[in-house]
């Protein structure tokens, strides 16, 4: 069996091993793959590996031998699943392997700006508390998470592990969820979308990216939120009409935005979220701690062998 893997590097940049993979078939390892090298590369292989190097229907219907796709992430809308269905290629995808990771990146962002850390770290290296006249300062407003509204967007594994967090601090949980209330526990509540963009203090966008949720925050919605609110996004840049949120942090319609994850990635030079106030952003690297890009590895290989035994798991175009 021919097992190509198109980008591999952010998941293994040589820290990990790809042995127990080689050792499922002839395997073709590639750092990173460009469209337009994704059907030479590709051809004659049974399985294909992918992180972000899209496959399409007609990168799909060029590739004859291919029954197998493995997408190296949780999220899969870099796959078109339903020609792949239509060819009968399965795809898999790696659930909850980044859950804690992701939920953890949140509060950082969330600390971060609740306590101005970035700031006055810098502030402190500048030599303005030692020019102070007094044993602390501060000269950004400090924030205390406990008693505020925690709004979470999708509660699925990463976004109950946020809410679960939320909790530890004190604040208020609600979701905006398909479960019923009889599903939650007793100290989550559940929300109505728009309802949930007005009321909560932090918004934290935890679901897919599916043609539905494409700019899920517009315009329209960040209207409704709070001046002080803050809004986190680890899940998918195009949950985010990115012009109607810089115009809306520049605008003092919300208070504060930290995003992991962008519309285009690595982030456009002229990308209006760079230069807008207070947007905190990161370099989409919630996923990329070693513990939970370990279990990504070892569920992949999983994965694989579970498709060559017959008896493929986690499947997502069934």
């Amino acid at each position: 069996m021919k097992i190509v893997i198109l980008d591999g590097y952010a998941a293994n940049p040589g820290d990990l091993s790809w042995d127990e993979l080689k050792a499922l078939g002839e395997c073709e390892i590639y750092d990173r793959t460009q469209p337009s090298q994704v059907l030479e590369r590709a051809a004659g292989a049974e399985v294909v590996l992918t992180n972000k190097t899209n496959l399409r229907e007609e990168q799909l219907a060029a590739l004859p031998q291919l029954k197998y796709i493995g997408v190296m992430a949780t999220g899969y809308n870099v796959v078109d699943t339903e020609a792949a269905r239509q060819r009968g290629i399965l795809v898999s995808n790696i659930p909850a392997y980044s859950t804690n990771s992701v939920a953890q990146l949140v509060f950082a962002h969330l600390l971060n700006i609740a306590q101005q850390v970035q700031h006055h770290n810098e502030a402190v290296h500048n030599g303005r508390w030692n020019q102070s006249p007094d044993f602390c300062f501060w000269d950004m407003p400090l924030l205390e998470l406990h008693g505020l509204k925690m709004g979470i967007v999708g509660l699925g594994h990463t976004g109950l592990a946020t809410a679960r967090i939320a909790l530890g601090f004190g604040m208020e949980v609600y979701a905006y969820t398909s479960k019923s209330p009889l599903q939650l526990q007793a100290e989550i509540h559940k929300m109505e979308l728009n309802e949930l963009f007005r009321q909560c203090d932090v918004i934290s966008l935890h679901c897919p990216l599916t043609d539905s949720t494409r700019h899920l925050v517009n315009a329209e919605r960040l209207a409704t939120m709070k001046p002080t609110a803050i809004l986190i996004n680890t899940a998918r840049g195009p949950l985010i009409d990115e012009a109607a949120l810089a115009a809306a942090l520049n605008a003092g319609t919300i208070a504060a935005a930290a995003v992991d994850v962008l519309s285009e990635e690595p982030a456009c030079a002229d990308n209006l979220l760079l230069t807008a106030k207070n947007c905190y952003i990161t370099p989409h690297i919630a996923w990329g701690s070693s513990a939970a890009r370990q279990r990504l590895m070892q569920i992949l290989i999983e994965n694989v062998k579970s498709y060559q035994e017959g008896k493929p798991t986690n499947i997502v175009n069934k």
